[in-house]
Order: C-alpha cells, then sequence, then structure tokens
C-alpha cells in the first residue's frame, strides 16, 4: 500500500494503517501537536529534510523516500498554479546568448539599461528592426533568418547587424566591378609602407563597394564580412581584432574576392578567426573560402616567388633575407612575414615586421569601435 503513495500525506497515513496508529499517537511519538500531524497528512505541511529524518525513525522508512514525494508534489502544485511564459525563453535567449552587455556598453542600444529588461527588449526591437521582440532572429522559432554560408553565433549576429546598419547610411556610388578589378593596382601600390592602408576606405567608397570597420564583440572572434544590400551595393565590413598589416591586407582582399565573385549576393559570407589552417586552400575549407584565401595570399606574396624564397633560404631566415624579398616585391616586409608564419607554421618567429595599420586606417573610414560610436538611426 505505501508503495502506492504519490505524496508524503498519503505515504504517512499509509504507515500509520499498517501499524494501527492513530495521528494521537505519531504526535506523541514525533514530539509535535496533533494538529501538525494532520496538515502534513493532509499535504498541507511540507516535509522537510528534519522531519523526513524523524519520520524514518519512526517508520523506518529512508528518508530520502519522503523528501522525493514531496519534492514531486512541489513541482505538480507549481504546474498548475503558474501559467507558461513564452516570453521567459525568449528573454534567456535574449539575454543570455546575446552580449547584450556588451552591446549596451558600446552604445548600440540606446536607453536601454540590463537593470530594465523591458528597455533592453525596447532596443533589441529597434536594433533588429522588428516589430516584436519574439521576431528576433536570436530566438528558435523567428521566422525571419539570415542566410549564412556557415553556422552563426548570436554575438557575430549582432556584429554582422552593426555593419549591416552602417552601411545603409553610408553614401556610396552604384557598384562597379571594372572599377574594383582596376583599384587591386592602386591597392597593391600600397603595400610598400603601413601609412598606405590610410587610402582603403576611399578607393573602396569609388569601387560603390561600402566599407565599414566595426570593432568585434568580445566572443565574437570576427575577422570580416561580405554581403550585398542590393544588386547595386556590396558591403565590405572589417574588424580590425588584429591589428597587423599582414593580417589587415589579407582580410581586405580576402572580402574584396568574395565581392568580385558574387559570393555574398545568396548567403553572407562571414569571416571569423581566419589564420592558420583557416586562411589555407584545404579541402576541408568551404570552396568559396578557399577562392577568397588564394587570391588574398597571391595579393600579398605571390605564391610561386614565396615557394621559391623558402626553398632557398630555409630553414634559416635572416632580417636581411626577409628585408631584401620585400624589397624586390615592393612590398612591407611585414607581409613576408605573415606569409612565412603561415608557411612555416611559426607564428613566433618575424613578429618584429609585422607593423599596426589601425590607427592609420581607422580616421579615414566610416567606424564603430574604440571609443568611437558611429551615429544610430
Amino acid at each position: 500500500m505505501t508503495s502506492e503513495s504519490k505524496t508524503p500525506g498519503q505515504l504517512i497515513e499509509a504507515l500509520l494503517s499498517e501499524r494501527g496508529w492513530t495521528r494521537r499517537v505519531l504526535a506523541i511519538v514525533l514530539g509535535v501537536d496533533e494538529a501538525v500531524v494532520t496538515r502534513m497528512v493532509n499535504d498541507k505541511r511540507a516535509i522537510d529534510a528534519p522531519m523526513a529524518i524523524h519520520l524514518s525513525e519512526v517508520f523506518g522508512v529512508p528518508a530520502e523516500r519522503f523528501l522525493d514525494l514531496q519534492a514531486a508534489l512541489d513541482l505538480a502544485v507549481a504546474r498548475f498554479k503558474l501559467a507558461p511564459d513564452p516570453g521567459r525563453a525568449n528573454r534567456a535567449a535574449l539575454f543570455g546568448d546575446l552580449p547584450v552587455a556588451d552591446m549596451i556598453k558600446r552604445g548600440w542600444l540606446p536607453h536601454a539599461s540590463m537593470a530594465d529588461p523591458r528597455s533592453v527588449e525596447n532596443a533589441l526591437i529597434k536594433f533588429f528592426k522588428v516589430r516584436a521582440v519574439e521576431e528576433i532572429e536570436v530566438l528558435p522559432h523567428a521566422a525571419k533568418k539570415t542566410n549564412f554560408v556557415s553556422p552563426v553565433t548570436p554575438p557575430k549576429l549582432a556584429w554582422l547587424y552593426r555593419v549591416r546598419q552602417m552601411a545603409i547610411d553610408l553614401p556610396a556610388p552604384n557598384y562597379s566591378e571594372v572599377a574594383l578589378h582596376s583599384a587591386l593596382k592602386k591597392l597593391k601600390s600600397l603595400l610598400v609602407s603601413p601609412d598606405g592602408a590610410r587610402k582603403v576606405p576611399r578607393i573602396m567608397m569609388e569601387c560603390g563597394v561600402r566599407y565599414v570597420i566595426v570593432e568585434s564583440l568580445t566572443s565574437a572572434k570576427i575577422d570580416g564580412v561580405c554581403f550585398w544590400l542590393n544588386d547595386l551595393f556590396p558591403v565590405i565590413g572589417m574588424s580590425l581584432r588584429y591589428d597587423r598589416i599582414d593580417n589587415f591586407w589579407f582580410i581586405l582582399r580576402h572580402e574584396i574576392e568574395h565581392v568580385l565573385r558574387e559570393h555574398g549576393k545568396t548567403a553572407v559570407m562571414l569571416d571569423a578567426e581566419i589564420e592558420g589552417e583557416k586562411a589555407g586552400t584545404s579541402e576541408r575549407i568551404p570552396v568559396e573560402e578557399r577562392i577568397a584565401n588564394e587570391a588574398a595570399a597571391n595579393f600579398c606574396v605571390p605564391h610561386n616567388k614565396l615557394e621559391n624564397f623558402i626553398a632557398r633560404k630555409s630553414p634559416m631566415f635572416s632580417e636581411r633575407d626577409i628585408r631584401g624579398f620585400a624589397a624586390t616585391l615592393q612590398i612591407h616586409p611585414g607581409l613576408v612575414a605573415g606569409q612565412l608564419q603561415h608557411a612555416t607554421g611559426r607564428y613566433d618567429l618575424f613578429r618584429n615586421h609585422l607593423a599596426n595599420v589601425r590607427s592609420i586606417v581607422l580616421p579615414n573610414a566610416h567606424v564603430d569601435g574604440w571609443g568611437n560610436v558611429a551615429p544610430i538611426e
């Protein structure tokens, strides 16, 4: 009979019946008022851990049995009393998955405060340009979903939306593929010095490519992105999370190749952690990324010339060799150093050549981050 009990009160009543005890007898044995026993039998008084131990001593039933039945009863009562709240799962996704605190700090969510969840939800609605919080696409059941070539995390999605916001507001002529092909020659001539990077934003704009720089969110680890607002307006976004001349030119040329091949028209080309193997051309890398990586690497240092240099100088690469090779190619030694690091897998070497360019590029670009907050509509 006790095995059929579904609540602690039913179990106590069954145990009393087996022994032929009254509630008064149990009250005397436990040293409590009879009303306390009555409330326990009627499941009006919860069985806590001390009482479970006392009952175990009296009846020889494990204390855990009373506590398990009490927990099951409490849960059943709570489910009966509490109506389901779909908003709770939404808030878990929004506040748990999106980097809301960082977005507020960066000025992306004006008038929002973590102390006021409703203000955050309203700001997110405006940021993602939706009518209701349920439509924000980080939520599992949101109807609208941006099409990405590879899986994307909520922080990366937030970064992409910021790039898109800025690109929409950026004036630029219609895109010209011919102009962008011609621009590659201009860009190539800028590789000789870190200072050449300052001209990149204007050259991109003149080709009709909307070029913006948005500092990466802490957990996003994004390098760049290519997508199209429509058939006339391609967008290149960069994070400059690595302040190195080799990384800057590699990522830029990588994204330019995506634009030239119209890779971002049907699905967003979001490029994250393009270092090491991901900067290569192995079959494990998606074909669009292999094509872009090869174009970027050859732009920085022609592949055949790099192979020839390595064959002649490996395994010892002197400072004089690196500077001389760079001078022959009319590029900065940092580009040679970056490609040597990738080719040899020795990222601890040649670091003294990796000049910084972020402070050179930012004053001439459409920027959000590093203390700058682009206007938000």
